[in-house]
């Protein structure tokens, strides 16, 4: 039983791949990084309740999901399909936490689709770069797919994984892990998520959501650093500004390097979901039992 419950299973639907723990209650959704993989969660599940259940989506271009239409799709495009996902699993409540390029969608998500959300977790994230639709792309975006197209998957992956890592010299494990799951990126998927990354407007999407918006990031992060996470959050309307959390010795790849902290932070979201379900609950009761309102 332990062993299933520390595995996430790969799943599919035509033109849809995504990896799934079973279980009660809330979902918690997973949206990965530009380099990485729904598995690339895989981490996360020792640390994490037996009976949680734990979604993660291979983005549009990804695993076995099919690449959006367009060579640069917007984040509402990505949310459009991430809403389409959550439909075809009947998921009704869920906290949906976006990991870097992730953190986009889900923001892009939380600003048009909010019904399905309880509470938004934001993970060492990307803010965009603002380019409009079409024109020139940032140097970040272009130097991503020029370098992909030129090294190829695996090469691309050992040059850019250590880089995610903090003190990578002192952890080749870790680094092994990212490369791996770097090593699994394609185009055109990879090239569309670059386009959106660069037109992405990660605190105007933010601005339009109403639920509660958690932020975690990497102490030593060189990819997103800390003050982009501080920036996020210093952004964000009072009722929407919930915990800001630093993961110390952590860089950019939080779920490998930091598992257990990582999800210590998702769970703190995910309790105060349950505690407003269960309050929600006790009022229904009082307002159905005469007796309770005396």
């Amino acid at each position: 039983m332990t062993g299933r419950m520390n595995r996430l299973t790969p799943l599919g639907a035509p033109g849809m791949c995504w990896a799934e723990r079973p279980g009660d209650g809330p979902a918690l959704v997973l949206l990965h990084g530009i380099g990485s993989w729904s598995g690339g969660f895989a981490p996360l599940l020792a640390h994490l309740p037996p009976d949680l259940r734990v979604i993660a989506w291979d983005l549009p271009g990804y695993g076995g999901s099919e690449p959006l239409d367009g060579d640069w799709p917007l984040p509402a495009e990505y949310a459009v399909a991430l809403e389409r996902w959550l439909a075809h699993l009947g998921v009704e409540t869920a906290v949906l936490v976006g990991h870097s390029l992730g953190a986009l969608i889900a923001g892009a998500y939380a600003a048009r689709f909010e019904g399905r959300i309880a509470r938004l977790v934001l993970a060492a994230p990307a803010l965009g770069h603002g380019m409009p639709q079409g024109g020139p792309l940032s140097d970040a975006a272009r130097a991503r797919i020029e370098d992909l197209a030129r090294l190829g998957p695996a090469r691309f992956a050992a040059a850019r994984a250590p880089r995610l890592i903090h003190a990578p010299g002192a952890h080749p494990d870790l680094v092994a892990a990212v490369e791996a799951g770097m090593a699994r990126v394609r185009l055109p998927g990879y090239a569309q998520a670059a386009r959106m990354l660069a037109s992405g407007r990660l605190l105007e999407d933010l601005a339009r959501v109403t639920i509660p918006i958690d932020i975690v990031f990497g102490a030593e992060d060189q990819i997103t650093p800390p003050a982009t996470a501080h920036a996020a959050h210093a952004a964000l309307a009072l009722p929407q500004r919930g915990r800001l959390t630093g993961i110390a010795a952590a860089g950019h790849a939080l779920v490998a390097q930091t598992p257990e902290a990582f999800a210590a932070a998702i769970l703190a979201a995910h309790a105060e979901i349950a505690q407003m379900g269960a309050a929600h609950g006790d009022r229904a009761a009082k307002t159905a039992d005469p007796a309770a309102r005396e």
